[in-house]
């Protein structure tokens, strides 16, 4: 699902992400970054990820700024073990992303 809010275009995220199953919201964050200057990824419905969704989350940083909204404590953590939460915008709520991006 993506949508407009506030500005902002939102990608919101489901599932299982590793290498077999980031297409999708790879296709979605590229098209994303093409029309859009503040994107959002709401990462609350995230269940599983791997180095596949940093990569992807990295690589959309440097075409538009990104925030991730809401990540799940297994994503949260593979964001902090590995330093991403360093160079991403990382927040609680949609609405805290979303008010960083205006």
């Amino acid at each position: 699902m993506q949508y407009e809010r506030q500005g902002a275009w939102v990608v919101a995220a489901y599932g299982s992400y590793d290498v077999d199953s980031i297409r999708p919201l790879a296709e979605a964050l590229t098209a994303a970054t093409r029309k859009h200057p503040n994107v959002v990824l709401d990462a609350s419905g995230v269940t599983f990820a791997d180095s596949s969704l940093l990569n992807l989350l990295l690589v959309t940083h440097r075409a538009v700024p990104l925030c991730v909204a809401a990540p799940g404590p297994q994503l949260r953590r593979l964001l902090e073990i590995t330093g991403v939460d360093t160079v991403l915008e990382v927040r609680a709520t949609v609405e805290e992303a979303v008010a960083l991006q205006v």
